[in-house]
């Protein structure tokens, strides 16, 4: 990954553009706000805007079209803004402390590992509450990112980005191939493979509930383990004269990372590349400071998630097109790019 930095008083800098930064957060949040305002518009049926709003501020419980908005669109969208933030940061932080332009939770492993003990936990226990397999989540994706780091540990040469992506690839096809195979053997494939393509239908106020607290969590621990992200981004060496505690910063980064993507497949499945591309917007735009890249990554993401879950309901209606697929059609040339971009790390 470039990152670029300047020398003041012998001290690394790193570069960053607050005034674009705050054009991107206003702009981004306007943004929004209008197509959160779409989102609980569009559907089987198109609601005007004028019945969303009195639906949402005088909601009528023996109205059909209020009860649709508040118990099936309105979580919906909700989840979509929580969700994109949550991938989007949980992709910058990776990203800035592994110093891999490829990380993403999808990449590494940690989003395979979510879908296996959720796929699990659907075919022992199918009456489990959603708590339960919330934190079940979050013991699927500390079990990816182990397998997916000593994995790459384990390689001639030590851990690179390089071997850190081909390990990820290589133990989130592992994962994923379980996953089905418990789905086939449990006679859970049908809506095991629905909630695999990814998306937020069916999404309900209880889930909106565990999710929101988990992601606010997470953003916040992002803030503040965002200076140091910055230093690490510069460099572990720069890190380490600076006096920095680098194994400490990682551990806890790699802490609010499986938060954030456990929290996010539960309720959406596994939704890739937005932690990939995201981050990568918003560093282009604000620079490479993580004060400014994780807060524009959060609205950012939080944009991406719910205008592709619009057109994943409008592509061909009155059916949706899966969620996964939309956001694919945008992560999977980027994800070329950057690849053929960093092709020398091969």
């Amino acid at each position: 990954m470039n990152h670029s930095a300047k020398v003041i008083n012998n001290q690394p800098q790193a570069v960053s553009r607050p005034l674009i930064a705050m054009l991107v957060l206003v702009g981004g949040l306007v943004g929004l706000f209008i197509s959160f305002a779409v989102s609980i518009s569009v559907g089987a049926d198109m609601i005007p805007q004028s019945a969303v709003w009195d639906a949402v501020f005088h909601f009528h419980a023996q109205e059909t079209q209020d009860q649709v908005i508040h118990y099936l669109r309105l979580p919906r969208a909700v989840a979509g803004v929580f969700v994109g933030a949550a991938l989007a940061v949980a992709g910058a932080l990776m990203q800035g402390m592994t110093r891999n332009p490829l990380a993403d939770p999808g990449l590494l492993g940690i989003n395979g590992g979510s879908e296996f003990m959720l796929a699990l936990s659907f075919a022992l226990f199918p009456k489990l509450s959603f708590g339960y397999l919330l934190l079940l989540s979050f013991v699927g994706a500390g079990i990816g990112a182990v397998l997916v780091y000593g994995l790459g540990a384990l390689s001639r040469g030590g851990l690179t980005a390089v071997r850190l992506t081909l390990a990820g690839a290589a133990i989130s096809a592992l994962l994923v191939a379980l996953s089905q195979g418990i789905a086939l053997y449990g006679g859970l494939s049908q809506d095991l493979t629905y909630w695999l393509a990814g998306g937020m239908s069916g999404t309900n106020w209880v889930q909106v509930e565990w999710l929101i607290p988990c992601v606010i969590v997470g953003l916040i621990g992002a803030m503040v383990m965002s200076k140091s992200v910055t230093v690490l981004s510069l460099g572990e060496d720069v890190a380490t004269a600076l006096g920095q505690r680098t194994n400490m910063v990682k551990l806890v980064c790699t802490g609010l990372v499986l938060i954030l993507a456990g929290a996010s497949v539960t309720i959406a499945g596994p939704i890739g590349f937005v932690g990939l591309v995201v981050p990568h917007i918003a560093r282009y735009f604000v620079g490479v400071d993580y004060r400014w890249i994780i807060p524009c990554a959060a609205v950012l993401g939080s944009l991406l998630i719910v205008l592709s879950d619009i057109g994943a309901r409008m592509i061909h209606p009155p059916y949706e097109v899966p969620l996964g697929a939309v956001i694919a059609l945008v992560g999977v040339p980027f994800f070329l790019y950057l690849a053929r971009r960093d092709r020398r790390g091969l």
